[in-house]
């Protein structure tokens, strides 16, 4: 070890609103902000923008007159709005209405019908919207607040989007279904619910086509891929496979097999995230899952579901949400995903297959779909962020057996392993072979681990442990 006195610290921080950790020191090496020290802090949103203090909001049933301008607004939505009903509501006084004017200008972002839905929603709230966006602004500070919904808003909800996708209405139909709908927005594509027959051909109204069993080449068939581009490598029963980042940009979604398993394998995008699951492990009278994309978000994740059932899963926990999946208890069991460069893994695997240059479909894939687009921060609402780390950081997270949730930074423990430092957090060792981060116990037993955008991941574990490297000097 270069440096035999790095101390290696883990940081719990207990709320998502936090701010920084509390200098660690040699005889309390890991440290812990109190929940009430964390509270007295004002969030911000992605852009650093502190956001206002949540609004007062009425407990009971919606006024009849308030439901009567709701349905007004809802009731005969994609023909006409009615400004006025939008102007009463702003003066209703009872903000949980403000998020059906956010979900209203997810769809309708400039005009009249906008402009009347901002200025209900800050006569609502009592705050200033100076975006020139607002929804995003809107919802953040929505989210943020943690405001509940009111009365009846997946009735109004619905109506609204399905009038943008007949076909999301099964997620809808499910009345304990165990989905934020405050959080669902629409991602801007329509749902992939192609039959698995013509999987192989293009989405024509306008969706995210999934790959399902993609064409593969030997390692040296894969000459057309960059070594320095990106690749996420899937390894299962000794059998390695990875999929070039540019292809899952464009699919964002792919159902292959591996290592004789049947695995599922999400990319977020917009978080960073790709994930893989098994899908052939689910209980008796259902089919192996077949993965896609809704289209729909839930705080800039991508929202995925089984196309036989159209039951939703968490695309980052996947935990079914909705539907018999949900009835049934479903919760797949996670595979690691390395991210590397195409050079280094075929250098650590060198029997390995990648994904052919055309997908084994016959198309043809831009180097680079995206142009950067998420280079800058999130791009949809995410609400306040936890500004221990810069948003798009990315983090190798992990879960423990006990549910323990710890993100260790990727540049941080990729130097750390290059000066032979051990990066080890409760019971929880990285390693690499040279391609990618992968988890294990320190008893050498492997854990599930992903790599994601620092928003994302404490988003959805709000509780992580940050691992940190202290140098402390000779």
């Amino acid at each position: 070890m270069r440096n035999p006195t790095m101390l290696l610290v883990l940081t719990l921080v207990v709320s998502a609103c936090s701010v920084g950790t509390v200098p660690p020191t040699t005889s309390a090496p890991a440290t812990t902000l109190s929940l009430a020290a964390a509270q007295e802090r004002v969030p911000i949103d992605s852009l650093g923008v502190p956001i206002p203090p949540a609004p007062d909001t009425p407990d009971g049933p919606l006024d009849p007159a308030v439901v009567a301008d709701l349905d007004l607004v809802f009731g005969d939505i994609g023909t006409t709005v009615d400004v006025e009903a939008l102007g009463r509501l702003g003066n209703s006084g009872d903000a949980r209405v403000a998020w059906l004017l956010s979900d209203l200008l997810r769809f309708v972002q400039r005009g009249h019908v906008a402009d009347a839905a901002v200025d209900a929603f800050e006569r609502l709230t009592g705050t200033t919207i100076i975006a020139s966006f607002p929804w995003g602004q809107v919802t953040d500070r929505l989210i943020a607040w943690d405001l509940p919904e009111p009365p009846g808003y997946v009735d109004w909800k619905r109506r609204l989007f399905e009038f943008v996708e007949p076909a999301w209405a099964p997620f809808f139909d499910d009345a304990d279904a165990d989905i934020d709908w405050r959080h669902l927005s629409w991602g801007g594509v329509l749902i992939d619910d192609r039959p698995i027959d013509a999987a192989d051909t293009p989405c024509l109204d306008g969706c995210i086509p999934a790959l399902d069993d993609p064409g593969v080449t030997d390692a040296a068939g894969g000459d057309w891929y960059p070594d320095d581009a990106i690749v996420f490598g899937v390894v299962v029963a000794g059998e390695a496979r990875v999929y070039p980042k540019n292809i899952m940009e464009t699919h964002e979604m792919v159902n292959d097999t591996i290592g004789g398993r049947r695995v599922g394998i999400p990319y977020c995008t917009l978080c960073g995230s790709a994930q893989a699951y098994f899908t052939d492990a689910v209980p008796g009278g259902f089919q192996t899952l077949e993965l896609r994309t809704t289209g729909l978000l839930s705080r800039s994740n991508k929202v995925m579901f089984d196309l036989h059932t159209f039951s939703v899963l968490d695309t980052f926990l996947g935990t079914a949400l909705s539907g018999p999946l949900r009835e049934a208890g479903v919760n797949l069991e996670m595979v690691t995903v390395r991210t590397s460069t195409w050079g280094d893994w075929k250098a650590a695997h060198p029997g390995t297959t990648i994904v052919a240059q055309d997908g084994g479909i016959g198309r043809r894939y831009a180097d680079d779909p995206l142009q950067g687009r998420d280079d800058n921060g999130p791009i949809f609402p995410i609400g306040a962020v936890d500004p221990r780390l810069p948003v798009q950081e990315p983090v190798l997270g992990v879960v423990t057996s006990d549910g323990t949730a710890i993100a260790f930074p990727v540049g941080d423990v990729i130097r750390a392993l290059a000066d032979g430092d051990a990066v080890e957090a409760l019971g929880v060792r990285v390693v690499t072979d040279g391609a990618g981060l992968v988890a294990e116990t320190v008893g050498g037993d492997p854990i599930a681990a992903h790599q994601a955008f620092w928003f994302a991941w404490s988003q959805f574990h709000p509780e992580t442990g940050i691992w940190i490297g202290i140098d402390l000097g000779e």
